[in-house]
């Protein structure tokens, strides 16, 4: 270097020694930042992404499964993640609720009308009595699941369940009902009420209810059991329906009525999250028909049948024209 030669030795050594490590390292970067990379290394998982391998299916497989062996059939189908077919079908069926009354409650004719002193309440009470020896079996049955049921204490939580139930049908609040209500009962308390208006109210209960029918049954198999109890209830209740065009077609909101019901309440006692649910109502054959509501149509316009006219033209007499003149 032309610099370097007025200089010190030892200055000049120095400086050598330190152009020399800078050219050495300009060499390393240079081979760092090869030519071959991309510009843009942030997106360099993307670009690898962008091409992948697939495995093809072989449709001729179908053709060589006959030369294969068990083992190499169960290997390929393991690798394939294919279950092995079975020579029958298994369907999940779920049973939460019976699809009928088994041994209904017949109750006597007059009920809610005759007093316990009369003759007639007197042979009411000694048939229940006598019809009492299978309801205290099936709630032997029914506290062998749940240790506190007691009917006495039952009958208030089915009026409980019963006011609930008939509030989520007139608020139309269907996920509350079906909890309230069996899949049997559902339809029937909601087919008729879609296109209706609901006014319904609780006033009073005239008796205190009570549980006067207990029956057990299984299903499929032993362990499977389901368990009906009948509550009795003599309320004061008031009920109004409306049309889509809100005209009174059941009931009144102000005049209140008083309601004999024997509802059937249902219990899956096998499942461990089991309801007590309303499953139907027991209507008695000497129960009088009910009042049918009275339901709008469209009034149809009538026809008018227009008279032919005549093809003949009739002269005028000069009397007519001088009054049509006028």
């Amino acid at each position: 270097m032309p610099g370097m030669l007025n200089m010190p030795q030892d200055i000049a050594s120095v400086i050598f020694e330190n152009s020399i490590v800078e050219f050495v390292y300009n060499i390393y970067l240079m081979v760092r930042e090869r030519h071959t990379k991309h510009w843009a290394p942030a997106f360099k998982k993307l670009r690898r992404l962008k091409v992948q391998k697939v495995k093809l299916p072989n449709f001729r497989e179908e053709d060589t499964m006959s030369e294969l062996t068990p083992d190499q059939i169960r290997s390929r189908m393991k690798e394939q993640g294919i279950l092995p077919p079975r020579s029958w079908m298994e369907r999940p069926i779920t049973i939460s609720a019976t699809g009928a009354v088994f041994e209904p409650y017949i109750p006597p004719e007059g009920d809610g009308k005759l007093s316990s002193l009369t003759l007639g309440g007197a042979k009411q009470s000694m048939e229940f009595l006598s019809k009492k020896s299978k309801s205290m079996l099936a709630v032997r049955k029914i506290r062998s699941f749940e240790d506190n049921f007691s009917p006495s204490t039952f009958a208030e939580e089915a009026q409980d369940i019963y006011i609930k139930a008939h509030k989520a049908l007139v608020e139309k609040d269907y996920d509350t009902l079906h909890q309230c209500v069996t899949e049997l009962c559902f339809p029937l308390m909601t087919e008729d009420l879609k296109m209706c208006t609901t006014r319904w109210q609780f006033l009073k209960s005239l008796e205190p209810p009570r549980v006067v029918h207990a029956r057990c049954t299984d299903i499929i198999n032993k362990e499977n059991i389901f368990s009906q109890v009948t509550v009795r209830f003599h309320t004061q209740q008031t009920l109004a329906v409306y049309d889509r065009f809100g005209r009174l077609i059941y009931g009144s909101e102000v005049v209140a009525k008083d309601v004999v019901e024997y509802v059937v309440f249902e219990k899956h006692l096998a499942n461990s999250y089991g309801l007590w649910r309303i499953h139907e109502k027991i209507i008695p054959d000497w129960m009088p028909a009910r009042e049918p509501g009275r339901k709008t149509y469209v009034q149809q316009k009538p026809v008018v049948e227009s008279e032919p006219v005549a093809d003949t033209v009739v002269p005028a007499t000069p009397t007519e024209q001088s009054a049509a003149v006028a």
